[in-house]
């Protein structure tokens, strides 16, 4: 296994639940009311869409609000991922990712492990540089049994909500979280921030047509299944584990896409590759410029991208 290169589950397609869209010559992120599924596969005019997408939305009306799905690892945190990560927008590639104690930081010097005080308290997260960010894989389908379809987050709510299934579905299941037969739901709510119009999030509930007992059965059965087939769940939680851990940030920047959609730049973070401002005074800071500076504080050493 090559070291320092983190060993994900295997992708077959992305969930989304918004699209980037160009407006007045620039690409913003758009949010959506429904899920879509697309291939790997981008174009000109976005990602190309994946063959289950049309096949589970006719059944729901043509708005795709939920998708049976089941979860690969029976370990909460390896189908479900979150962290605060700082991307560098121009290379698309992580610079910081922490957990609220600690974080790992490029630096001169290599990767490096700082104390992380969470983007509130944190100077290289102001203009919101620096976001919780969520991956979540999902097995929908019975095509690739080990294929996994990938869902990002940078919402508050589906991070919280999807830590909170998750732990409570392992729980409950006596540690079978594989095993169940679950689904995916969008559901909608609206806050002070909002205004009143509705935001969307993700959420896992048990399959539509089951009760929570029947659930259990159900993946009590399926587990005793695999057991008598000779499949090893505990020894692929470990693999999973051992991948991940392969190397400092699980994200690399082949998925520009990531950035473009959840850490699109603003007015107040120039790119650094622009020197000057329109009005021609100096610009600020740029993202490789504060982290020189907020390593230098911890070690006294500079750092760069």
């Amino acid at each position: 296994m090559l070291k320092g290169l983190a060993i994900t589950p295997p992708v077959l397609g992305r969930i989304s639940i918004g699209k980037v869209v160009e407006k007045n010559g620039k690409r913003l992120p758009e949010k959506d009311d429904q899920f879509t599924l697309t291939s790997q596969v981008q174009n000109r005019d976005g990602w190309l869409l994946h063959p289950l997408n049309e096949e589970l939305r006719n059944g729901q009306g043509g708005k795709l609000r939920s998708i049976p799905m089941r979860l690969l690892f029976n370990e909460p945190d390896l189908n479900f991922r979150a962290d605060y990560t700082l991307f560098d927008r121009n290379t698309a590639r992580p610079l910081c990712v922490g957990n609220g104690e600690t974080c790992k930081r490029l630096t001169k010097d290599g990767i490096q492990s700082l104390p992380c005080p969470s983007p509130d308290g944190c100077s290289l997260a102001q203009g919101n540089a620096c976001k919780p960010y969520g991956r979540l894989n999902v097995v929908i389908g019975d095509d690739d049994p080990l294929g996994s379809f990938v869902f990002h987050t940078t919402g508050f709510n589906s991070i919280r909500t999807l830590a909170a299934r998750l732990q409570y579905f392992s729980a409950i299941s006596g540690n079978r979280l594989a095993c169940l037969p679950l689904e995916l739901r969008l559901r909608g709510k609206s806050t002070r921030q909002s205004h009143g119009t509705p935001i969307f999030y993700v959420d896992i509930t048990i399959r539509s047509g089951l009760s929570l007992e029947e659930a259990l059965i159900e993946a009590q059965h399926t587990d005793e299944a695999r057991l008598s087939a000779g499949f090893d769940q505990p020894a692929l939680d470990r693999a999973a584990r051992q991948g991940l851990n392969n190397g400092a940030f699980e994200d690399s920047g082949d998925d520009t896409g990531i950035v473009e959609e959840f850490f699109p730049a603003t007015e107040d973070q120039p790119s650094n590759t622009e020197p000057q401002s329109q009005l021609g005074e100096p610009a600020k800071p740029s993202l490789a410029q504060k982290l020189e500076s907020q390593a230098m504080r911890h070690n006294g050493k500079p750092s760069v991208q």
